[in-house]
């Protein structure tokens, strides 16, 4: 349902102001989420031991918020002395946990503590981190009491992992304030002496910071003065945030060519080409000529610019020869030949038809590209896995002599390597033919790979590990870095496209990226795309971690993981409109000489993390379709208007919802033989999976095409100002403006996730 509410509003900028106001409203019925810290420390609590560990549904390992301060918290008795690890995770559901990688810690003589905050989803413990508030008289402008040390609404958060500044960043309004950092939620020990003091002449977002390792306090005011905002708009690096992405999995998405479904030349069964259309891990018929006939069904939506995963020859099959303990390369992240297209989506011929098609309508074709890693093609001879971290079996070069990758990384030179000796495994292949499968042919020498076991993704592990068994490229070794670069030069030569999407970025060395971005944007210029954008994939939704790759390497852009997070709990979960003002403050971040947040592309959902249709559901179990749709249309509405460029997950326009991430996130938009596909209960329409799902007149369809035509119509709701308005402590309205500086035009946007209609009165 839309309706309009009443404001009252101030001197606004000259000019007509033009107000958009969006208040969706239904009745949610979610309770709060519970939070359970799981891990492998839970049987060695006494509390906790018959729980087991990692489980997720443990009473006694069950954070709470006892003072509602926004921060779940969790004391532990003390632990036998050992290293273990842990995950923050929504009670039953490992779907919603934090962060995406285990945690590790120490147990030693004092309880463990842990902290998470929703919404920026916030993790701290004790045992890795300091615990520090920012207190003061300021508190109760946030809520809760002023200098109270446990009024964890001013925690102050770790900026970059390992580091030791701390920060926390409010808005305050005009007065005189004064603060100081307290330790461990008590005044034992606090800093600096004396109270700190300034003073605000207007609304301003002042952020707090404390160094850990020196016990430095420093705050800093800022906001929107009227010159930042051609700052703002000045600083993008093209006009990509004009741009709806729509991004796409061909496999799932229609079947135009019946004829490649067993991958052209491939014979024998699932197992050999990899073609089961009733399993969901393996390919389902989909191709390029499918998704091209369906091209007047995405510019409808209004879609301007498509991404589809890897479409490039992978490996057909990987598992360990059954259906049940093997899966297919139907989402193209297998890699093995990098200059053919897979031939279960077609030909190269084919996908030049494709983008010249796509093109031809205005739209942009985007690749995803994976350097990390290629498909699992190389094995060891000592016939296990596990990761071998550096420290106990350094690399050597061919005579044996140790030697430090990194002292090389960023050169031209690298000791010679000899896969008999340098290597913490001995690399081989398990058949003859595998030697000579991957292309380029520089791609099959075994000395090109980390060679260390799998990943466990953390530590070094993480940038040195096998990514869940796949080949691990030796990213630090200047002949990778030089073949990975021409091998996507080539592609943009042969194919023209317009931008590449990065996978598994922060699994590669700074090197890599600090060579490979500018040679890829100089070489797409030279070839006539001065607007070719790159963007990464950076699984955090910590702006003070993910920003550095956009700061200080050179990527123009990322997926805003932190959008997904605060967007689900706005829009799904009816939590407090602050929380989405807390996040947009985190933009700051981003902020460079040639980089900012407007250039991130925004998402809520995808084919890792689950659909936003699956948050819906488990955070509303029973609600009525109307309130389901609402939902949805809120979502994505917060995502059309807001700064930064907007993405849809192929099937969200349909109300597809699924059961979970990855597989369980990648229904067919044609009819689907999977049977946990077609139970699905599907939102705004009475179809199933079972059915072909392009349906122009779904309601979602309608809506999502409706405000794409309305961004489309005005510059400032795709380039403008995003300038904070107003937000609540509970669920309810949440405002910003957009202000395009050449209109001098203010559109107001105005959500409502609240059950009733509300009012708000902001200058």
């Amino acid at each position: 349902m839309r309706k309009t509410t009443t404001f009252n509003w101030g001197r606004l900028l000259g000019g007509c102001l033009v107000i958009f106001s969006l208040v969706l409203f239904f009745n949610p019925t979610a309770a709060q989420t519970t939070w359970v810290v799981a891990g492998s420390f839970q049987s060695e609590l006494p509390v906790s031991a018959t729980c087991g560990n990692w489980n997720n549904t443990c009473l006694e390992t069950t954070m709470e918020d006892t003072n509602g301060d926004g921060v779940f918290r969790l004391e532990g008795e003390n632990l036998p002395p050992a290293v273990y690890e842990y995950k923050i995770v929504e009670s039953g559901n490992w779907d919603n946990a934090y962060p995406a990688d285990n945690i590790p810690f120490s147990a030693g003589e004092n309880p463990v503590r842990w902290y998470f905050q929703p919404g920026p989803n916030n993790v701290a413990d004790n045992a890795n981190q300091c615990i520090a508030t920012a207190v003061g008289n300021f508190q109760s402008q946030l809520g809760g009491a002023d200098w109270a040390p446990d009024n964890l609404r001013s925690m102050l958060w770790q900026e970059n992992p390992g580091g030791d500044w701390y920060a926390f960043t409010a808005t305050l309004p005009a007065g005189s304030w004064e603060y100081k950092v307290a330790r461990d939620e008590v005044w034992t020990e606090s800093y600096p002496d004396n109270n700190v003091a300034f003073s605000l002449g207007s609304e301003t977002a002042v952020t707090f910071r404390y160094n850990c390792a020196t016990n430095e306090v420093q705050h800093s005011t800022g906001g929107l003065e009227p010159g930042d905002a051609d700052l703002v708009r000045s600083s993008l690096r093209t006009d990509l945030a004009n741009e709806l992405f729509y991004f796409v999995l061909p496999d799932r998405f229609e079947d135009g060519d019946p004829g490649n479904n067993t991958g052209g030349d491939f014979s024998g069964g699932p197992l050999d080409h990899g073609y089961l259309p009733t399993d969901k891990g393996y390919y389902h018929g989909g191709d390029l000529a499918g998704l091209q006939s369906k091209l007047d069904y995405l510019e409808n939506l209004g879609v301007t610019a498509i991404w589809m995963t890897p479409q490039f020859t992978n490996r057909p099959v990987q598992g360990d020869g059954t259906i049940a303990g093997s899966s297919a390369g139907y989402h193209g992240y297998w890699q093995i030949d990098y200059t053919q297209i897979d031939p279960h989506f077609g030909d190269n011929d084919a996908m030049q038809a494709f983008i010249a098609d796509a093109q031809g309508r205005g739209m942009k074709v985007f690749f995803d590209i994976v350097i990390n890693h290629t498909g699992d093609i190389v094995t060891y001879d000592e016939g296990i896995f596990t990761y071998r971290n550096k420290t106990d079996f350094p690399y050597r070069d061919a005579n044996g002599t140790i030697f430090d990758d990194r002292d090389y990384a960023g050169g031209d030179t690298f000791p010679p390597l000899d896969p008999a000796v340098s290597f913490p495994y001995t690399p081989t292949f398990a058949e003859p033919a595998d030697a000579n499968a991957k292309n380029p042919a520089w791609l099959n020498n075994p000395i090109y790979y980390h060679n260390r076991g799998n990943s466990t993704f953390s530590g070094e592990s993480s940038l040195y590990g096998d990514f869940f068994g796949l080949d691990d490229l030796f990213t630090e070794h200047p002949d990778v870095v030089d073949g990975m670069i021409q091998i996507h030069k080539d592609m943009i030569t042969e194919f023209g496209i317009d931008g590449f999407r990065v996978d598994t970025v922060k699994h590669v060395n700074d090197e890599l990226w600090q060579a490979f971005v500018p040679e890829i944007q100089a070489h797409a210029a030279a070839q006539g795309k001065d607007d070719f954008f790159i963007f990464g994939e950076v699984f955090s939704g910590d702006p003070a971690y993910t920003s550095r790759f956009t700061t200080e390497l050179p990527f123009p852009s990322l997926l805003d993981f932190g959008f997904d997070g605060a967007a689900s709990n706005f829009a799904a979960r009816s939590q407090p409109t602050d929380q989405m003002r807390d996040f947009f403050d985190g933009d700051d971040y981003y902020t460079d000489a040639d980089s900012n947040a407007y250039a991130l592309v925004k998402f809520i959902g995808n084919h890792d993390i689950g659909r936003f249709g699956y948050v819906i559901d488990s955070s509303n179990p029973g609600a009525a379709d109307a309130e389901r749709v609402a939902r949805f249309e809120l979502g994505v509405a917060l995502s059309y208007f807001s700064r930064g460029i907007p993405l849809l997950y192929y099937g969200d326009e349909q109300g597809f919802t699924g059961d979970g991430g990855d597989k369980d996130a990648r229904q067919d938009m044609m009819p689907s033989q999977v049977p946990s596909y077609n139970d699905d209960d599907l939102i705004g329409t009475n179809a199933t999976t079972a059915d072909a799902n392009f349906d122009q007149t779904h309601t979602l369809y309608q809506t999502f095409s409706d405000l794409s035509q309305i961004r489309d119509a005005h510059q400032a709701l795709r380039q403008g100002v995003q300038i904070h308005r107003y937000s609540e402590s509970g669920a309810g309205i949440y405002a910003f403006s957009r202000i395009d500086p050449a209109e001098r035009v203010e559109y107001l946007v105005v959500f409502n996730n609240s059950e009733s209609a509300g009012t708000a009165e902001f200058a």
